[in-house]
């Protein structure tokens, strides 16, 4: 009985279902959408499609451009996210949502070549391929439009992903590719929802098991809107590819966690250096001053790195600041109770020393998440 009412496969032949799903991140991107869909509408003439923008709460109102197409256009779709920003997790968001056997992910910014769609479709249609990149570093690719600093960054972070995660792919970096969504629907429940990208935890987290295409395209140059890329995506893209080298044993953003805890030993340090040295306060004092400020930091860290999709604003800040002193506080403690308890056992100061260090990341993360950035 259950299977007489089992759905089929999905075809495109499908009464509405389009055959490729086109899904668009966005954040301040409204005066680039239509531009798009209208190079869409005339480069997919020949496919059946769709397009699903989604849009990071825009204050620009990206999100109302997109509605008005829609209202017009049914195949276009919108995907307005509250409270929760990330590239990588629209993508994931986008693709999930979609209809189409085939999902492509392309930027809003107009700097990716939207032609060579249609060769990317036939790719998967035959067979050929199960994930196609579009990438700027095989021959009759380019980045021209880079300039010195981003073209370096972009190529070593390139380097970094190859040999560390021995990713094959010649542009893992790639914003710009198109996957079978049965297949991506396979690897989803392994991606992270955080960082910027998602190809590269895709080839990843799929450990070559994905039959991949590279075409070359050329990268242009941004028109209007903003980067989705911040000041803090070095250490989210060093915690992805860590996260990948431990097989997602441990997530993503405890690592970014730990990282900013890191951060926060030398600022620690830094300060008790300078209130002894500089300012000849009391050890006690000295000591104090040290810990405040680098909690104080580790906050603003996470608040903009580690939970930029749940970030505080206004008097959350405030809030979420006091929440993370007594979280650390109490965590200060369970810290010291287990490096005294495993001294007791086994007197190896630094075991026990990094026994309590551990415990006390896992402490702050795990009451970090559920008190102070807790989701809404």
């Amino acid at each position: 009985m259950n299977d007489a009412i089992k759905p089929g496969p999905e075809t495109p032949s499908q009464a509405g279902l389009p055959e490729l799903s086109v899904v668009v991140p966005t954040f301040n991107e409204r005066d680039n959408v239509t531009v798009l869909y209208r190079r869409l509408e005339a480069t997919l003439s020949g496919i059946s499609w769709e397009v699903v923008f989604v849009d990071d709460n825009s204050p620009d109102g990206t999100w109302e451009v997109v509605r008005a197409l829609a209202r017009k256009d049914s195949r276009v779709r919108c995907i307005r996210r509250v409270g929760r920003r990330g590239l990588s997790g629209a993508c994931i968001e986008g693709i999930l949502a979609s209809s189409g056997p085939y999902a492509a992910v392309i930027d809003a910014d107009l700097q990716h070549d939207e032609t060579q769609l249609p060769k990317m479709v036939a790719l998967l249609r035959s067979g050929e391929a199960e994930l196609v990149v579009g990438s700027r570093y095989v021959e009759g690719g380019s980045a021209d439009s880079f300039n010195k600093q981003r073209a370096g960054a972009s190529q070593l972070a390139t380097e970094v992903a190859r040999r560390t995660l021995k990713v094959e792919v010649a542009d893992p970096m790639s914003g710009f590719f198109m996957i079978r969504r049965d297949r991506f629907e396979q690897l989803a429940p392994q991606l992270s929802t955080q960082g910027f990208k998602i190809l590269l935890d895709i080839i990843a987290t799929a450990q070559g098991k994905l039959r991949t295409i590279e075409i070359p395209y050329t990268f242009g140059s941004r028109q209007h809107g903003e980067s989705k890329l911040d000041s803090m995506v070095a250490l989210d893209f060093l915690g992805l590819v860590l996260a990948k080298l431990t097989h997602d044993v441990v997530s993503l953003r405890f690592l970014l966690f730990a990282m900013v805890g890191g951060t926060g030993l030398v600022v620690h340090l830094v300060t008790l250096f300078i209130a002894l040295e500089i300012f000849k306060e009391p050890f006690a004092e000295a000591q104090a001053a040290g810990a405040l400020t680098a909690m104080t930091s580790n906050f603003i860290l996470n608040n903009f790195l580690t939970y930029r999709d749940q970030r505080l604003k206004g008097f959350a800040i405030l809030r979420g600041l006091l929440l993370f002193y007594l979280v650390c506080g109490v965590g200060l403690l369970a810290n010291v109770g287990v490096a005294f308890a495993v001294f007791d056992q086994e007197p190896i100061w630094w075991l026990a020393g990094l026994a309590g260090a551990l415990m006390g990341v896992v402490w702050n993360y795990a009451m970090s998440g559920l008190f102070v950035w807790r989701k809404r």
